[in-house]
């Protein structure tokens, strides 16, 4: 059985690449977690993890991420990615993602609204919300990424 994160952080970048997965590889490096390994989770945010922005991890861990990204090759497109953790009352938290061919302010409104509703659909008090968006306008292939790693 894995430990349970104690620690966690939201992070939202992007970056242009030549290739789809170059572009990004880039947005991981951007948003501070490229050089880890990422193991994709779904999105409940344990018990008494605590926040916190400054967090460094070690190259290669394997580290919990729940995570959603756009590419796209259209020049001139603009796209984004939000993430949002939402913690109830003496409760776990939720994560949200949102990727999308709109603008950072559409997508953290997309994500306030999931928020909102995941917590009244378990009937928990919704009595803090983070939320880290990006936007990108893109040249020649571009990603926009936006993740909550959690760490021990």
């Amino acid at each position: 059985m894995l430990p349970v994160p104690r620690k966690y952080f939201l992070t939202a970048a992007s970056a242009e690449g030549n290739t789809p997965l170059t572009a990004f590889d880039r947005a991981l490096l951007a948003g501070r977690i490229g050089n880890i390994n990422l193991v994709r989770v779904s999105s409940i945010l344990p018990p008494g993890a605590q926040y916190c922005s400054e967090l460094v991890i070690p190259e290669g861990a394997l580290v919990p991420v729940a995570y959603g990204y756009m590419i796209s090759d259209v020049r001139g497109e603009l796209i984004s990615a939000a993430v949002g953790v939402g913690v109830g009352l003496n409760s776990f938290g939720v994560i949200m993602e949102f990727a999308g061919r709109c603008s950072q302010a559409e997508a953290r409104n997309k994500i306030k609204e999931m928020l909102s509703e995941s917590f009244a659909a378990r009937q928990i008090e919704l009595v803090d919300i983070k939320i880290a968006a990006v936007e990108h306008r893109v040249e020649k292939i571009g990603c926009a990424l936006a993740a909550v790693p959690m760490w021990y």
